[in-house]
């Protein structure tokens, strides 16, 4: 029996030949990551290990980015923890304000996720990293101390669901509708503790910030990791990125999978999740005539700098509805930079849209974007739980920044198509 993608990278990093779904490993790690709500946990019980360095200080990342910039004297308490701790353990991958961004924004783009790595991280969406053809996924804080300390954790090999892409992405349909489609159809405990492997032809039609997107949200599905499989873009982004040894892995042709689905592209149309589910999708003909109250386009979901010439595309020369407030968050400051150099930021600010740091703040309902009562936002995030931005009587609509930026424009769900 041969192994997936993913049982590839987890035997070689075991020291294994074979390892098989629900086997239990030790495996080496090459990134542990953090950000400011889960790393504070993580430095008190790393203290109580007594340990006195991290196990490699090239292989810890922490980026604070949730409640950043500070929103409170908590949140600066939090931040003063970790940046201390950061500076103790000479961590050399501490992102802070002026170089930050959303942490799974900004790992690729510095070049620290490479195919072939295992990287676990306190935070649920390090799946992200599997649009590289990296093992990533999201740990306790517990596990998070004991990988800074040890440089290694324990798995339970997960078995795998392939799904085989083909045809292609068609007008302003983007990766986000693609994995909304996939979780709309499997379910939000369709792939439980179970590896989204993404292969097939149709992989061409998809960009690396779609690729991003898709693996960022297999978590959604209940799935312990997303991976692709890593094609030529794959290999020109992390040359243009890294300079690290990476290592490619394929599936073998005889490995075993609890299922398959393939996906045509081609036919798949502009989606939003309704409230209060990732599943709980329609399609942009099916959404019906929903008012809304704000507008977010960003978050590690679709803060990418194809996100955001989408959001200035459809915002340019046309007004955001009197009303509505639109709320635009750049991943990085790289990418903040290059919205403004291609004058992504003025088309988006001169539609009435406001143009934010980089931030993870209303994805979660931390801060600068919060519902109120009775509220509406679509918004181009990853969660839509009862309370998720703000209040528990508010609602979340996930939708792709096209769609995001269409219905800031109209005040209500929008086929993009249509304005």
């Amino acid at each position: 029996m041969g192994m997936t993608i993913t049982q590839k990278i987890l035997a070689a990093h075991a020291g294994l030949d074979k390892v098989v779904p629900g086997q239990l490993i030790e495996a080496n790690l090459d990134l542990v990551l953090g950000n400011d709500i889960t790393t504070p946990v993580a430095v008190n019980e790393f203290r109580k290990t007594g340990f006195n360095k991290v196990f490699d200080t090239k292989k810890v990342a922490i980026v604070p980015d949730h409640f950043t910039p500070n929103k409170d004297i908590k949140a600066a308490e939090q931040c003063k923890l970790i940046r201390e701790f950061s500076y103790e353990m000479d961590i050399e991958n501490y992102f802070e304000i002026g170089e930050m961004g959303i942490e799974h924004c900004l790992i690729p783009e510095k070049g620290l996720a490479v195919p072939g790595d295992l990287i676990i991280g306190a935070d649920s969406h390090t799946c992200t990293y599997g649009a590289l053809g990296a093992f990533a996924t999201g740990i306790g804080s517990t596990d998070m101390a004991a990988g800074m300390a040890t440089g290694k954790a324990w798995f339970k090999v997960p078995p795998a669901i392939k799904f085989n892409l083909k045809g292609k992405l068609q007008g302003w349909v983007s990766g986000k509708d693609v994995i909304l489609h996939i979780i709309g159809m499997i379910g939000v405990d369709g792939a439980l503790y179970k590896s989204m492997e993404f292969v097939g032809e149709g992989l061409s039609s998809l960009s690396m910030d779609d690729r991003f997107t898709m693996a960022n949200m297999a978590i959604e599905a209940g799935a312990k990791n997303g991976i692709f499989l890593v094609d030529d873009k794959t290999i020109e982004y992390v040359k243009e990125h890294s300079n690290r040894e990476y290592k490619v892995y394929s599936p073998d042709a005889d490995a075993v999978y609890e299922k398959e689905y393939e996906i045509d592209l081609s036919k798949i149309r502009p989606t939003v999740a309704f409230p209060h589910l990732p599943d709980n999708t329609r399609t942009i003909d099916e959404s019906g005539d929903v008012n809304i109250d704000q507008v977010v386009i960003g978050s590690c979901t679709n803060g990418r700098i194809s996100d955001i010439r989408v959001a200035a595309k459809i915002l340019k020369g046309r007004k955001v509805k009197k009303g509505i407030r639109c709320l635009v968050f750049p991943g990085t400051q790289k990418i903040y930079l290059q919205s403004l150099e291609e004058g992504l930021v003025k088309d988006i600010v001169e539609a009435g849209a406001v143009f934010s740091t980089p931030t993870c703040g209303p994805c979660l309902g931390g801060h600068m974007g919060i519902l109120a009562k009775g509220e509406r936002a679509v918004s181009t995030t990853n969660r839509n739980f009862v309370g998720r931005m703000g209040h528990t009587e508010s609602e979340v609509y996930l939708a792709s920044p096209a769609v995001a930026a269409a219905s800031a424009i109209t005040g209500k769900i929008t086929d993009p198509d249509k304005i």
